[in-house]
């Protein structure tokens, strides 16, 4: 019997992710022909591979041990493949990166700088995210890594690698400038508008937990979805709100927005990388890998 290796390809997807969707996203076609081709691979084995219903793709008994095998011999292909390209010129080739806005502030922007100097044919994919976007990106196998601020809540095969802390401050618009005289208790401050990312981020579950530890609760007036979005807002006058401290450098020195000094000290946060330790990277991405981890 002629061996399809694409059915096998095509199972490894689906049985890895549990999902035809998700498959045919990964593999760029479409899920009629993913089914199809799992169909037939069933029909060429005699067995089924699949449990389908409402709420997804499980694997048969015969399904889980033919993953087994087909899992062994795709990880076998890969490290093959990165193996052969270490030995080739990383002059070319791609790396996509899922990245936050304050992560590619604080370090990617310098280091990509870095990078496409050493390696200015290399295409460079960066996928503005937060933290659980980009997180999520790399599940799917859309990015070659992530970096991002922590929080990243991953666990294995997920591996996050603090690069560099960075400390945020709390700052307002030129209204707000009459508080910038002395220090203060955050629980001073409760009754002026709050601008902060949206509840969907690992920023707003820091600041909350950071609120619970002074007996305050987090209440935003306006909530952003990315941290770019905050200093044109609080510059603006719309609140006060905590940002990067090297994010807001250029528009405290130029006077657009003013810090609020504070009797609490607020965590020290990090930007991570994070990697998918179950897939192997291109000679590119490990390249830029190692330059993200190099420690100045």
């Amino acid at each position: 019997m002629e061996i399809n290796y694409d059915y096998y390809r095509i199972f490894y997807y689906v049985a890895k992710y549990k999902s035809f969707t998700q498959a045919a996203n990964i593999l760029m076609n479409n899920q009629p022909n993913i089914t199809r081709s799992m169909n037939n691979l069933e029909n060429q084995l005699g067995c089924r591979l699949f449990i389908r219903s409402n709420r997804g793709v499980s694997l048969t008994p015969e399904g889980d041990r033919l993953f087994h095998h087909v899992s062994i011999a795709y990880k076998q292909l890969q490290m093959a493949e990165s193996e052969l390209g270490r030995g080739k010129s990383i002059q070319d080739g791609t790396v996509s990166i899922g990245a936050s806005e304050t992560a590619l502030h604080e370090l990617l922007l310098s280091r990509l700088s870095e990078f496409h100097t050493l390696f200015p044919g290399v295409h460079i994919r960066i996928a503005n995210f937060s933290t659980p976007q980009a997180v999520s990106a790399l599940k799917k196998g859309l990015v070659d890594f992530a970096v991002v601020t922590s929080p990243s809540d991953t666990s294995p095969p997920f591996r996050e690698t603090p690069l560099k802390q960075f400390r945020e401050i709390l700052v307002g618009g030129s209204s707000y400038a009459f508080l910038s005289g002395s220090r203060r208790r955050l629980a001073e401050l409760t009754d002026y508008p709050l601008v902060c990312l949206g509840k969907s981020t690992k920023t707003y579950e820091f600041y909350h937990t950071f609120y619970q530890s002074l007996g305050l609760t987090l209440l935003p007036d306006v909530e952003a979805a990315t941290a770019d979005q905050l200093l044109p807002l609080i510059r603006n006058n719309l609140g006060i709100g905590f940002v990067s401290e090297n994010l807001a450098r250029e528009d405290l020195e130029s006077g657009k927005v003013v810090q609020i000094p504070l009797d609490e000290k607020i965590p020290l946060r990090s930007i991570c990388l994070v990697e998918d330790t179950s897939r192997s990277l291109n000679p590119c991405a490990c390249q830029l890998v190692k330059l993200l981890c190099r420690e100045d």
